[in-house]
C-alpha cells in the first residue's frame, strides 16, 4: 500500500471525501459503485463494484440470463 499523505476526517453522517487528485487518477466519477472490503489485519479497501455471478458470487460469469450475470459452473450445477 501505498501513503498519499491525505488526510480526511469523518464527518457526522459517517461520511469521508476521496480527494480529487485521487478520484481523477482512479478514474472515480460521480455515480461510481465502490464496494468496501475490511482486510484481515483490520485495513478498509475500497475497490469499483464489479459484480459477478448472481448465485454464487463468481467474477469469471459466462452467460446473462434475465439481465443477471451467471457463471458456467451454476448453469452447469442448475442442469444437473
Amino acid at each position: 500500500m501505498k501513503a498519499t499523505g491525505i488526510v480526511r476526517k469523518v464527518d457526522e453522517l459517517g461520511r469521508i471525501v476521496i480527494p480529487k487528485e485521487i478520484r481523477r487518477t482512479h478514474e472515480i466519477r460521480v455515480g461510481t459503485p465502490l464496494e468496501i472490503y475490511v482486510t484481515n489485519d483490520g485495513s478498509i479497501v475500497l475497490k469499483e463494484y464489479a459484480p459477478g455471478c448472481a448465485l454464487c458470487g463468481n467474477l469469471n460469469y459466462s452467460k446473462i440470463i434475465n439481465g443477471k450475470k451467471v457463471c458456467q459452473e451454476c448453469i452447469d450445477e442448475l442442469n444437473g
